[in-house]
């Protein structure tokens, strides 16, 4: 099983096969609006459009579970991070990253790095 093997919604509703970026080398990112750390999309736009041209991708997955720091509806949040920071690599709808309602795709990567940067 691999990364590949998963599929998950994009902010604006579409389902997307993470199949469909065989061959890329992803950056898969759990995001919040509302975080000490949301001026990170500015390096990760600035990162994206240095590397997309190669076989690199960035995912950004928005999640309310740390500190109910991503409180708005998936438009809200798609429209925040192009209104602010340009963002154009793929956002995926606000999923949990944690516990038992966890994404499959967290659940896996969770167990392929357990404890790794607070998820878990």
């Amino acid at each position: 099983m691999s990364v590949y093997d998963f599929s998950a919604e994009t902010i604006t509703g579409d389902d997307k096969r993470l199949s469909d970026f065989k061959g890329d080398l992803l950056l898969i990112v759990n995001t919040a609006s509302e975080c000490g750390y949301t001026p990170q999309y500015k390096g990760l736009q600035e990162m994206y459009e240095r590397f997309r041209e190669q076989p690199f991708q960035i995912l950004g997955f928005p999640c309310n579970q740390f500190g109910a720091q991503e409180p708005g509806s998936n438009e809200a949040i798609a429209a925040f991070c192009e209104r602010n920071y340009g963002v154009s690599f793929p956002l995926f709808a606000k999923v949990q990253v944690n516990g038992e309602d966890a994404h499959p795709l967290f659940a896996y990567l969770r167990k392929q790095a357990p404890g790794e940067n607070g998820v878990d």
